[in-house]
């Protein structure tokens, strides 16, 4: 300690190091703290100073005074934690300086090895190069050896004394004397290409003989490619680069081929990456880029869905869009006269093919009014079934006409046509048809229709009401003008000059025609020879046939048709998009369908134990009635599927194997056999082959024509795997006064019936202090010496227990009966 300026310094209780932490006082008075630490000076306020107008330091306020109300204590703690925060700070930031340096030891490491490995390549390049030049300076040095061999000159071999002395001058003229004599020592037989006959090639010296020979440019490069070869390189060609369409997940071998290279090339370059591959199996897209920016070549990055950039919705100019009829919706409750109501716009008779009068599909028109408008109409169905059939034609409409029977009020399908309509936000009219019958009530209806926010003009609303009878025809003219001028409104408009887009309101599969969708041309005209996918399926129009039965060479936007030429039966509610190709249509249709299978698996997977285990004891738990499902078109099949979804509860459930469209086939028979299941064909017929097959095998097969009549067959059969409900009724009580023992019978219990009466053929609970000891039958019930059926109240009997002896006095025994009932589904 020392005293300098009048001030002393003292060493705080800490165990601070000496020189890091002071305290300095001055004339009794204790002055500021002030801390030193290893990265910065912290001055803390001392006590009972006035606090800083910023705040504390921890607050960012003014760190040269200590808030008051600290201690000397929490001074302390407080520096402690400080130290510790400091400290741990440190040690952070060594780990990850160590960290950062052992990565890039690792990093140094791997580069060493990759340097190794290709100095290593060189060197073993450099060799062999080195091994093959020496060969063929052997081999050069063999040859010009075996040719001097061969051909020694003629003038050391004939005359040397004559040409020594000329050695080192200019060769002598040759007389024509000479030439002669030369010309006569020539050997003779192949003209004058004899000349080189005495030459030894290599040809000839390894036994090629006479004939045409390679020239020593050819020799060169067949050694150049043996010896690359040898190498282990490849022959040196123009690079091409390239564009790659890289998907999410590609197979090595279809990428090498996008990028023009070698398989075992593409397979080496993943190996050296530490991937084992073979040129069979899939890698991802990262590393599919990285091997393409190795080769030199461009990526460019696609997905599966990229297929379908060619059906893209087109911005249609203004000046291209001329006006299209309307399309008009009629919806409303079962029997309301939905089709009764189209009849007389249209003077058909429809309703006279449904079964039943009811409308179980989705129907499709054109109709011409007096005053020249075109409308095309669509009729849905009004069965409670039929909910996504009703949904699809609200998508598609641009009118809803909603038809309410005034003789009744509005319905719970009036209701879900209303909502199907708002959802749709598409305009309504109100039709309130049977408006001839005596008990029409229109005021009740526009009334009812309040409940849910529909208010009509004569209420003071917005929506056109109109009362008309289908019978009479009174309110038609009204009810047409009443759509005209709300077409007029919406300013509907479409361009015809451009490839068609339309939706599927219905589709079947025909005997003679094949599968045949109807189909409302929404945008464009589809013509005869277009090829257009939709859904999962794809084709080329064969014909189109209009609502009358004709042929027709094209159709516009808002006509409905009937496609042929499909590959499949497509799902209602699907779009029709013209393509240029087939291919692009038939590569999106793939893609569509393998997206809808990929789908329909994930939702049925169960992905861990649990959900194995619980799909297990829930199959355990729940009995299951399999069926087959057959229908005309796809949307009654749609609509027989859900209602079926809709049958049980948590004991019983109906499952539908199958449902398609189409005639019942020896296939759907063969599958009814393996699951036990009966066949529900519905406006449909088995064919020979089938019916044979069922007759023999002892399939079940039920035609149904009424989608009623179906669901309430299904459900009585889904009731009758219901277990029957026990259901129990007290009858009495008896007390056990006295126990007896006899010989052949065992232990009787004298009893005196309390309440109730006792039966024989009822059950029992022997209670012991109120608490359930055993439950059986009786093996006999005796009033004094005869076995009698039943004991009053107040009398007393004899009992024994099937089964079971341990009775005492005072023991109480309740007299029950059982009562099963059947249950069947709501």
């Amino acid at each position: 300690m020392s005293d300098t300026d009048g001030k002393k310094t003292l060493g705080l209780r800490s165990g601070a190091r000496p020189g890091n932490v002071k305290q300095s006082f001055s004339h009794g008075r204790t002055k500021n703290v002030v801390v030193e630490t290893k990265r910065k000076r912290v001055v803390v306020p001392k006590p009972g100073a006035a606090k800083p107008a910023g705040g504390s330091a921890a607050a960012g306020g003014d760190p040269s005074r200590r808030p008051a109300g600290i201690t000397d204590a929490e001074m302390e703690r407080r520096m402690k934690a400080l130290q510790a925060a400091k400290s741990r700070e440190a040690d952070e930031a060594a780990e990850r300086e160590a960290a950062e340096k052992a990565r890039e030891k690792e990093r140094e490491r791997r580069r060493a090895e990759i340097e190794a490995k290709e100095r290593e390549e060189k060197e073993r390049e450099e060799s062999l190069k080195a091994k093959a030049e020496e060969e063929e300076n052997k081999r050069r040095e063999a040859e010009a050896a075996a040719q001097a061999a061969a051909n020694p000159a003629p003038a050391d071999t004939q005359q040397p004394a004559r040409a020594a002395p000329n050695r080192g001058g200019p060769p002598p003229a040759a007389t024509p004397r000479k030439n002669e004599r030369d010309q006569q020592q020539r050997p003779k037989g192949r003209g004058e290409d004899n000349r080189r006959s005495g030459k030894l090639t290599l040809s000839e010296a390894t036994g090629g003989g006479a004939g045409r020979h390679r020239s020593m440019a050819a020799m060169k490069r067949k050694q150049e490619r043996a010896r690359q070869k040898a190498m282990g390189g490849t022959v040196e060609r123009e690079k091409v680069m390239r564009t790659v369409a890289l998907p999410e997940a590609i197979v090595v071998s279809e990428l090498a081929n996008r990028m023009s290279e070698r398989v075992g090339d593409v397979v080496k370059s993943l190996m050296q990456m530490g991937m084992m591959v073979t040129q069979n199996q899939t890698i991802d897209a990262d590393t599919a880029e990285l091997i393409i920016e190795e080769f030199g070549h461009t990526v460019q990055r696609v997905s599966d869905a990229d297929v379908e950039d060619v059906i893209k919705e087109i911005e249609d100019n203004e000046e291209d869009l001329i006006p299209r009829p309307p399309v008009i919706t009629i919806m409303g409750h079962v029997d309301h006269g939905k089709t009764s109501l189209l009849d007389a716009i249209r003077d058909a008779k429809v309703v006279a093919g449904e079964a039943g009068g009811i409308t179980q599909h989705i129907g499709a028109y054109q109709v011409k009014t007096d005053g020249g408008t075109m409308l095309s109409f669509l009729d849905t169905p009004g069965h409670a079934a039929f909910t996504s059939m009703r949904s699809r034609g609200a998508q598609v409409t641009d009118i809803v006409v909603l038809v309410v029977a005034a003789d009744d009020a509005v319905m719970p399908q009036t209701i879900e046509a209303i909502a199907h309509a708002k959802a749709a936000e598409v305009p309504m009219i109100v039709a309130i048809n049977k408006i001839d019958k005596p008990a029409a009530n229109p005021d009740k209806v526009r009334t009812d229709l309040l409940q849910h926010e529909v208010i009509v003009e004569k209420m003071s609303g917005e929506v056109q009401d109109v009362e008309v009878s289908a019978i009479t025809g009174q309110g038609l003219d009204e009810l047409l003008e009443a759509i005209a001028l709300q077409s007029e409104l919406l300013e509907l408009k479409a361009n015809p000059d451009r490839a068609a887009q339309g939706a599927v309101i219905e589709a079947q599969l025909d005997v003679g025609r094949g599968p045949v969708a109807t189909v409302l041309i929404q945008n464009g005209t589809l013509r005869q020879g277009d090829i257009f996918v939709v859904g999962e399926q794809y084709g080329k129009v064969r014909a189109l046939i209009n609502d009358q039965g004709e042929r027709v060479k094209e159709a516009g936007p808002s006509v409905p048709v009937e496609v042929l030429g499909l590959n499949g039966t497509p799902e209602a509610g699907d779009v029709l998009n013209v393509t240029e190709t087939e291919a692009q249509a038939r590569e999106i249709a793939e893609y569509r369908a393998n997206a809808a299978k990929d789908k329909r698996a994930a939702a049925g997977a169960a992905t861990t134990l649990e959900q194995l285990m619980a799909n297990a004891k829930a199959d355990e738990d729940v009995s299951e009635l399999p069926i087959l499902v057959k229908a005309d078109v796809q949307g009654s099949a749609e609509a027989i599927v859900q209602a079926m979804e809709k049958i049980g509860n948590e004991e019983v459930r109906v499952r539908v194997l199958h449902s398609g469209v189409g005639a019942i086939t020896e296939t759907d028979v063969g599958l009814a056999e393996a699951s036990g299941a009966p066949i529900m064909g519905f406006n449909v017929r088995a064919n020979a082959s089938a019916r044979n097959t069922a007759n023999q095998k002892g399939v079940e097969i039920r035609y149904y024509s009424v989608i009623y009549d179906l669901v309430d067959d299904v459900k009585a059969a889904a009731s009758g795997l219901l277990s029957n409900e026990i259901r129990e009724t007290f009858i009495g009580y008896a007390e056990i006064k006295e126990v007896f023992k006899v010989s052949n019978v065992g232990k009787v219990a004298g009893c005196l019936v309390t309440e109730g009466v006792a039966r024989r053929s009822a059950g029992v609970r022997l209670l012991r202090d109120n608490v359930v000891i055993h439950e059986g039958t009786l093996k006999t019930l005796k009033r004094f010496k005869d076995e009698v059926a039943e004991v009053q109240s107040g009398q007393e009997c004899g009992m024994a227990f099937e089964n079971y002896e341990d009775i005492r006095p005072k023991d109480v025994i309740e007299i029950f009966e059982r009562e099963e009932i059947s249950r069947s589904l709501d």
